[in-house]
């Protein structure tokens, strides 16, 4: 199954849809085949599940950044900083310790609720 998702002028996301790999055996042919069904003045931009490129799969509200050929999403918190290996924010205090810290952005710190 291929993704492809469709850009606003501004490049953020505004869906992603699925088709068949024998309808898009490449992204061109899948372009062509979602600018069929949406129109010529589409932009589509495929887009990789399991991220093995454009770093991120893409969703409602990414960005596709050109200069970087990824999708990323928005901005978490002002203070999170843009990983460019990987173009997916961090915290200015690491990873999160559990499934059970929620970010406090004033006190820049992993918290339990």
């Amino acid at each position: 199954m291929a993704h492809f998702a469709k850009l606003n002028a501004s490049d953020i996301v505004e869906r992603v849809e699925p088709i068949d790999n024998s309808v898009a055996p490449d992204e061109a042919a899948g372009i062509a085949f979602m600018r069929s069904l949406y129109g010529e003045g589409t932009e589509w931009v495929q887009t990789s599940y399991g991220g093995s490129f454009r770093k991120n799969f893409a969703g409602p509200g990414d960005r596709y950044d050109r200069a970087r050929n990824a999708f990323i999403a928005p901005q978490n918190y002002p203070s999170w900083t843009l990983d460019e290996a990987t173009c997916r924010w961090v915290s200015p205090a690491g990873p999160k310790p559990s499934p059970a810290h929620e970010w406090n952005e004033e006190l820049q710190a992993w918290r339990l609720p």
